[in-house]
């Protein structure tokens, strides 16, 4: 994943729903999709089409948890035979790998830990209609044609079960220029799971991004002591799916 530089192709459905407005890249994800960010306040995310999460999954989970916590207000959503597309409003916030936050790794990974914590407890997960469990995960990356090693198909017990973010690695939550908690984006795989397969991402993408030495403070921020076993099954759960 990274950011494009302005001579990135604009695909004609983006021109499109932009209607006018200027446009800039500001990421491009790992099977090539494309987010823009319009002068008029919106966010066009575009994409070939992804086996493992879609972004009418996306819109879906958005619409759901924006009852409860602040997420991306969707605007449009649409795909056709051979790429997929969703329009949302921005948010006053910054990515916490803006090289503003890059710069302030302190302030981004406990802003990080402590937005996981407040998304786990705000989310009400009796309410919540999709799972993101070992099991389902699973089933999911056999669809995709993957195999899983058979030791991962046995999950340590449930510490706390929240609605998980899905992919809560660090770039997917938003600071305030204070460096507070503002919201979370890309929710295309939010579900019910234990808590520690999002602790484990979010501590583990931290290293990514700013370097070694950041993982327990986010498991702080978060307000719990390190799992060793759950932290590990849930990285390789991740990397193996």
């Amino acid at each position: 994943m990274s950011i494009p530089g302005d001579d990135v192709d604009i695909p004609v459905i983006v021109r499109t729903l932009a209607r006018g407005a200027r446009l800039t890249p500001v990421w491009r994800n790992g099977i090539g999709g494309l987010t823009f960010r319009t002068d008029d306040e919106r966010y066009i995310k575009w994409g070939p089409h992804d086996a493992e999460a879609t972004m009418r999954d996306e819109a879906e989970r958005m619409r759901w948890a924006r009852r409860w916590t602040i997420v991306p207000e969707v605007l449009e959503q649409g795909e056709d035979a051979v790429q997929e597309w969703l329009v949302t409003a921005a948010l006053s916030g910054r990515s916490a790998v803006d090289p503003r936050w890059i710069a302030e790794p302190d302030t981004a990974v406990r802003a990080v830990g402590a937005a996981l914590r407040r998304l786990h407890d705000a989310l009400p997960v009796a309410e919540c209609p999709w799972s993101w469990d070992p099991a389902t995960r699973i089933e999911n990356a056999a669809a995709r044609g993957v195999s899983v090693p058979l030791d991962l198909r046995t999950a340590p017990s449930v510490d706390r079960l929240v609605v998980c973010h899905g992919d809560a690695c660090v770039p997917n939550t938003l600071l305030d220029d204070d460096g507070h908690p503002l919201a979370h984006v890309d929710l295309a795989a939010l579900g019910a799971a234990d808590r520690w397969a999002d602790i484990a991402v979010a501590s583990m993408s931290t290293e990514w991004n700013y370097g070694p030495g950041w993982e327990e403070p986010l498991i702080a921020a978060y307000g719990v002591d390190p799992d060793p076993v759950r932290l590990d099954y849930y990285r390789r759960l991740w990397n193996a799916t």
